[in-house]
């Protein structure tokens, strides 16, 4: 069962609207590329997953915390008498194992997933611990593209390759297990227990609101193109032609700057020079009325 759908992640939501409003440096759209890569890399995992028959909860993509250490697992699966921590990697092409950990053949080195792994489990068992419950952890780290090599592939590790995918998944969901309520308990502790904050957020490049391109950004995924109006009532994508409902996509322009910019104050001016001018003060401050709430007074107006 699942109880926690995937999201992407803000520092994912924060570069892509970096790459698509400013000028990313080489290092930073490499950045960017590799956290659009993981994320897929993801969602092929949660097809797997989705498939699994036998009694289990599955939690994608949690971040959490123990003595002030931040620590993020891909997918967390509570089955009766274990935890199962998985780590999701996209990785593309020819690698080589050796005592120094992975290297990738013809570019620059990775790193070893297996230290990450073991953290994860170290952390996880000592939030476990905390929380009153002695279960055994078993963490598993799966190579999810069906084009990724690994030579010199190291033996009796907690390594699931892409030709071996689909046995592994087969044979754990013949995993014997029926939960009770205080597996479902341990399942809603760990969900409230979800952070926002990320081990990576200092990644993230520096960026200014005068830098960035004003306009109103296609929601089709991977289309960098800006929409134009398409009338009272919708705005056009000028290179799909997707068409959106003007408050919705506000709505979008809104969400955007709260995320890219969380200090400002949202104000009408503010989201009309977002937008590019595309739609009026007046229709834009509407919208901000219906869907948040007004705070400060007339001339000082602004929206949470």
């Amino acid at each position: 069962m699942l109880l926690k759908t995937r999201s992407e992640s803000n520092e994912l939501l924060i570069m892509r609207a970096l790459n698509t409003r400013s000028k990313l440096s080489p290092q930073e759209k490499k950045y960017y590329f590799k956290l659009e890569k993981g994320f897929q890399g993801e969602l092929m995992f949660d097809l797997l997953t989705d498939k699994l028959q036998s009694d289990m909860l599955v939690i994608n993509d949690i971040c959490l915390e123990i003595n002030d250490s931040i620590f993020q697992i891909d997918t967390l699966i509570i089955a009766q008498n274990t935890i199962y921590p998985f780590e999701i990697k996209n990785y593309y092409g020819d690698y080589f194992y050796d005592s120094d950990g992975f290297h990738k053949i013809s570019g620059p080195d990775i790193t070893n997933p297996l230290h990450q792994l073991s953290r994860c489990k170290l952390l996880l068992g000592q939030l476990l611990q905390s929380l009153g419950f002695n279960i055994p952890i078993e963490s598993t780290i799966i190579f999810i593209n069906p084009e990724f090599t690994l030579y010199q592939a190291p033996l009796k590790q907690p390594i699931i390759y892409p030709t071996q995918i689909n046995g592994f998944m087969k044979e754990f969901d013949r995993t014997p297990s029926k939960l009770n309520d205080r597996h479902k308990k341990l399942a809603d502790q760990l969900i409230s227990m979800h952070s926002n904050k990320s081990p990576y957020i200092t990644r993230l490049p520096t960026y200014q609101f005068n830098q960035m391109k004003k306009g109103i950004v296609c929601p089709k995924p991977k289309c960098d193109s800006y929409m134009i109006s398409g009338g009272d009532k919708t705005v056009v994508c000028k290179n799909y032609g997707c068409v959106e409902p003007n408050e919705s996509a506000i709505l979008r322009c809104v969400e955007e700057l709260k995320l890219l910019f969380p200090e400002m104050k949202i104000t009408t001016g503010l989201v009309f020079e977002w937008c590019g001018g595309i739609k009026s003060t007046k229709f834009i401050r509407r919208v901000l009325m219906q869907n948040y709430t007004a705070k400060g007074g007339r001339k000082f107006c602004y929206f949470e």
